[in-house]
């Protein structure tokens, strides 16, 4: 019905609610290497297949965690439903994409202050391909440079990420869309189609840097979460994380997930979405079904 997804290993020190947790087994200050904890949690649309596929997808959502010496990154895709009327896998575009993403990682082929990069070279990867690979994608890169402390991201479309510190957002990604439920988007279209079929350049991400403090916690989701979940929803859900062990982050990654899937099928339920499309001039209520990504990640205290 759903899965949960673990990343990284333990570190020495997080701070959250003004409280220390401290793994015996390393040590340093606060002027040593940040690295994330991370795990996820998802729902497939189809409720019936929500089982998580290969690739780390939640329906035609797909995800990604990798650990590279220098930063730690991970990111989101949503791919775009509309191609499985005309025979096409939507969730082998956005599916590709990450894994390729983290493949680049891994192997070193990227600056930590370009995220954009990194989705360019995944990007470019793909149209490379011998047999085209159809589809459409959002997506969302997010990376822990973890000698400077700083957080490098680039969002294109409507997937997109939270920094709490406090119990309050710092920062976050801004939203792209061309018009009403039309996000940004990468795609690759059969040649007839071309110039019909939406497509939007990696370097059209949104891209921002950022300072980030041991504790911070960061979420990055797809829009299948902040269509259902306004901000406080989810900041109450991240009061219930006390500690940085797996097993809490894991928790409230999927109480969030559990709560935005139960959301989106709630007629009666004023959505973000459908909030949205009121704005809009369009008669709406209730939530909005969708393939549901959540990653959930704190900083903290990084030692190999």
């Amino acid at each position: 019905m759903f899965s949960v997804l673990s990343y990284g290993r333990l570190v020495a020190r997080a701070v959250l609610g003004g409280l220390s947790q401290t793994d015996p087994r390393a040590g340093g200050g606060g002027g040593g290497d940040y690295g994330l904890v991370t795990a996820g949690c998802g729902f497939g649309k189809d409720f019936r297949k929500g089982l998580l596929k290969k690739g780390a997808c939640y329906g035609d959502d797909a995800c990604f965690v990798a650990r590279h010496r220098s930063a730690d990154v991970l990111g989101v895709a949503d791919g775009v439903g509309g191609w499985r009327d005309y025979g096409v896998d939507p969730s082998q575009f956005s599916g590709t994409l990450m894994r390729t993403c983290e493949r680049l990682v891994k192997e070193g082929r990227f600056v930590p202050s370009n995220p954009i990069g990194i989705l360019t070279t995944s990007y470019c990867e793909l149209l490379q391909n011998k047999v085209p690979l159809l589809g459409n994608s959002t997506a969302c890169i997010v990376v822990l440079d973890r000698t400077s402390h700083r957080l490098h991201t680039a969002n294109l479309g409507d997937s997109g990420f939270l920094v709490v510190r406090g119990g309050e957002v710092v920062h976050r990604s801004d939203e792209q869309q061309h018009y009403f439920n039309t996000p940004f988007q990468l795609s690759i279209a059969p040649p007839e189609a071309e110039g019909v079929v939406l497509s939007d350049s990696p370097d059209a991400a949104d891209s921002t840097s950022f300072d980030v403090q041991l504790g911070d916690i960061i979420l990055t989701a797809t829009d299948g979460l902040f269509d259902n979940m306004p901000d406080y929803m989810i900041l109450q859900e991240l009061k219930k994380l006390k500690n940085s062990n797996y097993e809490s982050i894991q928790q409230t990654a999927r109480s969030i997930a559990e709560q935005a899937h139960e959301l989106a099928y709630d007629p009666n339920y004023m959505s973000p979405f459908a909030q949205f499309a009121c704005d809009n001039g369009l008669n709406v209520r209730g939530g909005k079904p969708d393939d549901i990504t959540v990653l959930l990640s704190i900083v903290a205290e990084y030692t190999d």
